[in-house]
């Protein structure tokens, strides 16, 4: 029996159907080790030496594959077929050569770069061995990932507390954002005005002509910039003559567009179905490794992870015939299309993303696929079977047209098209893919004959002004990317997906907009490392990369010379003072942080004490603005906000909600270092108390800011014990306090509204379970999903802030989305264990059960992210 190592169990269910008996299919879920989120997992001067963990979950999945290996005559690497899969498969390998598993066995490589049976059984046909400068391509660039998160990282907690951390492509991608905002905040609006007349033919048809020239001048968009001269122009019209001076129809052929690669598909899939990219891959994803239909499990496309655009050679033949028959002969081109990728460093290793069979069309598929899965499918069919089509042939009629009044002419130019032959566009149906079309364009003309005159129904002046360039939505920004160079495919939607977890950014009607923690972070990077954040240099490393797993050059040479300069800069800035960097990024972000004020005033000038400077200023919590005169003035505000000013909020830029009943006290929200709250007073001794989780500022009124500054809340005494019950808000959430020991409320309304009876149950359920102190008992079990491989068992269980997996004293909660009823045993130890590792813990398995004499090395060291999965 031959054993074949897959990355996905979904995967490895199909592949078996396909390979039969002899054959024995096992998952590795991904990568099976990784560098432990510690210093010292990279040594640099030890030649790059590289320290591998091994997880719990990875572990036992090790060691099925180790015992199946015995019995096994060759060893079948069949992990993905890219360079993330590449490297799965080394490490399965290294594994197994330090456990001394291989012996005299025989390891090959094979790859699927479609889940069918054809194209699996090709594979296993023709295997290759390992190879090794993809491989140490990837280690390279895990190494240099590493290097520099964990040596920028710690600069920017020390140097900007609140950071999260910086990252060798994140803190590119995020100065992309960044940049983008900036540009944004400088744009100065322009009035300007078009003027278009709506005109008839001698046979009554109407057609629309914009102005172009006036008094034989061309006129630009800016040129008219006011109503008064709109006005003009508009009444000169009114009153002239118009006659058609010519009329030109011009034939043009537009080509259709190559099969999708990751990043088109993700741009595409973004505009027309409004799904992220991460959304994007995971559907893909499943597509690629096999879907039910009929009784036969079989992938619908081919690998996703690619920035090639050509097709397999059986598969522009196949997409040929699919075309004769869906479309008609005269659809299909003389000799199949041939397509070569416009993006930087393109390496088109692998096709591009295409169905693995044409004759299963869209339609036909429907019934066995989900509405996001049909919808993504379709997108893919089409484009894949458009790709091999004959161009559309269009039309483009342009005709100009001169108008007389006296002695001022003006001229006016109306174009049209009509499609001659659909083409490649009768692919797209109704749809017709116009997105690179032109609206005007795109417009159909009546019959227009040169030399004729044209009656004036109607003139319009429309007002406009110009825009500013669009915040990038995740599409445009991996387009961006993508043409500079920057990251690769597998990369980009785990990128984005990191900028939005640091909080660096937020995605608003689907377009990313920097918070003042990712315009810090970028400001801090430009100004001191600035090299490391350069579109050009980050580009050319990545070229360096991809010419390593070419074989063209030495991984650790290009690490020698990039550790060099890296690390020399870090140490440049051990001696940067605080206030160095806090007196750059009040130049650099003053935009930002000291907005213009409405008086015309000092807008670094604080707005309470009057003779303080406004700066920016560090936290433990990361940054904010504050008065220069501290202790003396304690003006603060959260960075991000604007300046305050005088008028209905107070000259403190504080809102003013109304007075206490009793004490006449002046009650304010206020914005300080750690967030919202409102204040009763002024001074030292003034009540305070910050919003609760959930509490947006806006909605703060007097009677819910009188609330708040009465907390904590007597309810009443406890029939048995006599002492008082309290409700408060404290730093773990909502609480009852009685008698010294506290029982945690559901949600903070319980805070204001709770009864002294259901008090009283409350306080009885928590002594009922057996809690004491301060702690919340475990919930009951939902699901008891099996032995931990150190002992004890793994169960779901429903706690306050949703479904999580317990271990011991470890508890993981279940990604959004994720049915707690379906979460297999496998998946709850990947989230146990990176629970583990990222908390610093270790899943210490239930003090009643006796530990097993010796723990694996999993056990005791932890990852940073356990059981990583391939990155999208």
């Amino acid at each position: 029996m031959d054993l074949v190592i897959v990355e996905s169990p979904a995967k490895a269910k199909t592949i078996n159907k396909y390979l039969g008996s002899n054959y024995k299919v096992l998952a590795s879920f991904g990568h099976v080790r990784d560098l432990p989120a510690k210093d010292g997992s990279v040594l640099p001067d030890e030649d790059f030496a590289m320290s591998w963990a091994v997880d719990s979950a990875s572990s036992k999945r090790l060691s099925d594959i180790t015992k199946a290996v015995k019995d096994a005559d060759t060893l079948f690497l069949a992990t993905d077929p890219d360079r993330e899969g590449e490297a799965i498969s080394w490490h399965v390998l290294e594994v197994l050569r330090q456990k001394k598993a291989l012996k005299d066995k025989s390891v090959r490589r094979v790859v699927f770069n479609a889940i069918t049976k054809k194209a699996v059984l090709d594979a296993m046909a023709h295997p290759r061995d390992v190879d090794v400068p993809l491989v140490d391509a990837y280690l390279a660039r895990r190494a240099l990932d590493y290097l520099v998160g964990f040596t920028l990282s710690p600069v920017l907690w020390r140097k900007l507390p609140g950071a999260r951390s910086a990252g060798r492509v994140q803190s590119v991608a995020l100065r992309l954002v960044c940049d983008r905002e900036a540009e944004i905040e400088r744009f100065v609006r322009e009035e300007y005005w078009q003027i278009a007349a709506k005109l008839a033919t001698p046979r009554d048809d109407l057609f629309e002509a914009r102005l172009t020239a006036l008094d034989g001048k061309k006129l630009q968009k800016l040129d008219i910039k006011n109503k008064e001269q709109a006005d003009g122009i508009k009444a000169m019209l009114q009153g002239a003559s118009f006659r058609a001076l010519s009329v030109e129809a011009k034939p043009t052929r537009r080509n259709p567009a190559p099969p999708f690669t990751t990043s088109t598909l993700q741009q595409a899939a973004s505009s027309r179905l409004s799904f992220g990219a991460s959304r994007t891959m995971q559907i893909a994803q499943r597509l690629y490794e096999g879907i039910d239909i009929g009784g036969e499990t079989a992938g619908l496309i081919t690998y996703m992870r690619t920035d090639g655009v050509q097709m397999a050679p059986e598969a522009l033949d196949q997409a040929r015939a699919a075309i004769g028959k869906e479309f008609g002969d005269k659809f299909l081109p003389e000799k199949p299309r041939f397509y070569s990728a416009k993006a930087k460093n393109a390496q088109e290793a692998h096709e591009a993303i295409r169905p693995t069979d044409f004759s299963r069309t869209p339609a036909a598929m429907r019934k066995y696929l989900d509405a996001d899965q049909a919808r993504l499918y379709e997108m893919i069919w089409k484009r894949a079977i458009a790709s091999q089509m004959e161009a559309a042939e269009i039309e483009r009629t342009t005709v100009e047209i001169e108008a007389v009044n006296g002695d001022r002419k003006a001229n006016l130019r109306a174009i049209g098209s009509v499609i001659r032959f659909e083409g490649f566009l009768a692919a797209y149906g109704v749809d017709k893919e116009e997105e690179n079309s032109d609206d005007e364009e795109s417009r159909r003309l009546p019959e227009i004959r040169e030399g004729e005159t044209q009656a004036c129904r109607e003139i319009d002046a429309t007002q406009h002004s110009t825009e500013p360039p669009p915040r990038y939505s995740e599409a445009s920004l991996i387009k961006k990317m993508e043409e500079l160079g920057i990251g690769r495919p597998s990369t980009y939607a785990a990128t984005l997906k990191t900028l939005e977890d640091r909080d660096y950014v937020t995605i608003d009607k689907r377009r990313l907009i920097p918070q003042a923690k990712g315009r810090l972070v970028t400001a801090f990077l430009e100004n001191f490392f600035e090299r490391y954040v350069e579109y050009d240099f980050t580009a050319d490393l990545e070229e360096k990369l991809d010419k390593i797993s070419d074989g063209q050059l030495s991984w650790k040479e290009v690490l020698r010379d990039f550790w060099t300069d890296f690390s020399s800069h870090v140490d440049g800035t051990k001696e940067l003072r605080v206030t160095d960097v806090l007196n750059a990024l009040n130049d650099e972000l003053a935009p930002l942080v000291f907005p213009a004020r409405e008086d015309g005033g000092d807008p670094r000038a604080c707005p309470r004490c009057g003779s303080g400077q406004l700066s920016l200023k560090l936290g433990r919590h990361g940054a904010f603005v504050g008065c220069s005169n501290y202790p003396e003035c304690g003006y603060t505000r959260q960075f991000g906000e604007g300046n305050g000013e005088d008028g209905e909020n107070g000259a403190d830029g504080d809102k003013v909600l109304g007075k206490d009943p009793h004490t006449e006290e002046e009650i304010t929200l206020r914005s300080g270092r750690f967030g919202p709250y409102v204040q009763r007073g002024e001074g030292k001794e003034a009540k305070r108390a910050s919003l609760p989780k959930g509490w947006a500022p806006a909605s703060i009124d007097l009677e819910k800011a009188l609330a708040l500054l009465a907390l904590p809340r007597d309810i009443g005494k406890h029939p048995e014990s006599g002492k008082m019950i309290s409700a408060g808000i404290g730093r773990y959430g909502p609480f009852l306090l009685h008698d010294g020991g506290y029982a945690n409320l559901e949600s903070v309304e319980d805070v204001f509204s709770i009864g002294l009876n259901r008090a009283v149950t409350v306080i009885a359920e928590k002594k009922s379970r057996g809690a004491a102190g301060r702690g919340r008992a475990a919930p009951a079990a939902l699901k008891e999903l099996g032995d931990h491989p150190d002992g004890g068992k793994v169960t779901v269980r429903d706690g306050r802030y949703g479904p999580y997996v317990n271990y011991g004293k470890v508890n993981a909660t279940l990604p959004k989305g994720k049915d707690p009823m379906q979460i297999t045993l496998d998946e709850a130890l990947e989230l146990i264990a990176a629970k583990a590792g990222k908390g610093g813990k270790t899943a210490k398995k239930p003090a009643a059960k006796k530990a097993p004499a010796k723990k694996t090395a999993a056990a005791k060291t932890a990852s940073k992210k356990t059981a990583t999965k391939k990155k999208e």
